[in-house]
């Protein structure tokens, strides 16, 4: 067989290269149309959630054959426009075909790092929770101690939770504060406190009327013998947990002057024995909820700026499609459904528009649209495979990968087209980039020595820092403050996601006990 020259790129909506994709079969792949079932509008601390979206096989219409190979056409289809359908006609792949070979390869690539990213498979409640493990800690360390809450029995949690955000970010040292009986109102002994080794020290009341809880904290600095902080909370048992993590997010940037993210949200797709399940889960990895499931695959998973709704590529129709879903609805619509593939949605800052890759010419190129598939415009033209578009926080500008000089790098191109400049060079391979909120940092995904690791590397002067020692480490993507970048990872066997801080001192691993977690992504700030 021979190889193709774009048979090392990720194509479409890939995210990752793994080791563990190279081995997989090459084969046909095979995808029944699916179609939605009804759904339920439910609540989550608080907010509105729609139940999981179950994709089932459908009857009305016969399994088809995945083509649309990049490289190559196929016979006319009318599914041209956005949100259409029809039959494809293309020709069957064979492994003499090198545009086949490139896109059996990408599939290998989607079977091993992205058919994780798929449809969810139980609605409302995820049936496990994400196990945390730490190692590390930060080059500072604030030592804090954080009291028990009194009042309510729920302030023994609400203290527990406090504590288990700051210790997972590796910048706090927690002192023990046993025994303490501190309300709200409470007099503060801040010698004493000092002497314990605590600079900081966190406390509060919880009171309950009515199934309606009241939350009021305070934070003081000891050394200074000052109040840092002081602010009270309200809401219903359920939203508890969401608003102790908005106290740890008050304490985090009270003390490091940086804004918390530990209020925010991850998604991400668990891979289990029945299917695929795509979830939303906090930032800590609990309370996760379905938000779609089906027995194929979704990939790409993206959040929009206001955090509101999730773009993803979507195989149900038997061939890559780029859906966008509202979270409170569930409502999901189609919003790049052109011949060929459609993959890699990535949104603009302002949430009014798309960068998609669409392989309607022939080969994967990048394209923007507005979010009802009007305003479809090619921002360049290139021989080679360009994918994985990202913007840049201005809005003015794309990174994305390409093989243009000969193998995967990152390159940046004006939103508005022109020539493409080259921004990563330490490596011959580097994929899936992500830029840092301020626009200061990139991280990717660099091969080295054999070993898929991430690399991160300062814009301004170029310097590369490497994050991770591999083997295999996919999907990089920033927290919304900058400090931490949240990835997938094969360890011990086991696909897991991590978190490593933009230092590389402190790592996470939050891992599923009943599936294989991947494609991740960590959602913006809401509140």
């Amino acid at each position: 067989m021979t190889t193709s020259p774009h048979a090392s790129v990720v194509l479409g909506a890939c995210r990752a290269w793994s080791a563990e994709s190279a081995n997989r079969s090459q084969r046909e792949q095979f995808l029944p149309d699916l179609q939605p079932n009804s759904r339920a509008i439910g609540e989550k601390d608080g907010e509105k959630w729609a139940a999981a979206v179950d994709l089932q096989p459908a009857t009305s219409r016969p399994d088809r054959l995945l083509k649309d190979a990049p490289g190559h056409r196929t016979s006319p289809v009318d599914d041209s426009v956005p949100g259409g359908s029809g039959q494809h006609a293309g020709r069957k792949m064979n492994d003499a075909d090198p545009a086949a070979h490139t896109y059996i390869t990408t599939l290998r690539s989607w079977a091993a790092a992205m058919l994780t990213a798929t449809l969810a498979m139980a609605a409302g409640q995820a049936h496990a929770q994400l196990r945390v493990d730490i190692s590390g800690v930060g080059a500072t360390q604030y030592p804090i101690a954080i009291a028990d809450f009194t009042g309510d029995a729920q302030g023994n949690s609400v203290a527990e939770i406090i504590r288990a955000d700051l210790s997972r970010s590796g910048q706090f040292r927690l002192i023990n504060a046993t025994g303490a009986n501190l309300g709200a109102e409470s007099e503060i002994a801040f010698e004493q406190w000092s002497s314990r080794g605590a600079d900081y020290l966190a406390y509060g009341t919880v009171t309950q009327t009515g199934g309606q809880y009241n939350i009021s904290y305070r934070l003081v600095d000891n050394v200074r013998r000052t109040q840092l902080d002081a602010v009270a909370f309200a809401g219903s048992e359920r939203e508890l947990r969401r608003l102790s993590h908005r106290i740890a997010d008050r304490i985090y940037e009270k003390i490091t002057g940086v804004r918390g993210v530990f209020s925010t949200r991850l998604a991400y797709v668990l891979q289990t024995g029945d299917g695929y399940e795509l979830q939303i889960a906090d930032a800590d990895g609990q309370s996760p909820q379905v938000m779609l499931r089906s027995k194929h695959s979704i990939i790409s998973p993206a959040w929009s700026p206001d955090g509101k709704q999730l773009a993803y590529v979507s195989f149900e129709l038997g061939k890559p499609v780029v859906y966008v879903q509202t979270l409170a609805t569930g409502q999901r619509t189609p919003v790049a459904n052109f011949k060929g593939n459609n993959s890699a949605p990535a949104w603009s800052p302002d949430g009014k528009q798309l960068a998609v890759v669409l392989s309607r010419d022939g080969i994967s190129q990048i394209y923007t649209m507005n979010l009802d598939g009007s305003g479809l415009r090619r921002v360049m033209r290139s021989p080679l495979i360009d994918t994985e578009p990202q913007y840049t926080a201005d809005g003015a500008s794309l990174i994305f990968t390409s093989d243009r000089g000969g193998s995967p790098q990152i390159y940046r191109v004006p939103v508005s087209g022109g020539d493409a400049q080259r921004i990563t060079f330490e490596g011959s391979y580097n994929i899936s980039p992500a830029l840092s909120p301020d626009g200061n940092n990139l991280v990717y995904v660099t091969r080295r020595n054999g070993a898929f690791r991430l690399g991160l590397q300062d814009m301004a002067g170029g310097a590369e820092q490497l994050l991770t020692a591999g083997p295999d480490d996919e999907s990089p993507s920033f927290a919304p403050n900058g400090m931490q970048v949240l990835y997938s990872s094969v360890q011990n066997g086991r696909s897991v996601l991590a978190v490593t801080s933009v230092d590389g001192r402190v790592r996470q691993t939050l891992s599923a006990l009943n599936g294989k977690v991947r494609e991740p992504v960590w959602g913006p700030f809401t509140e």
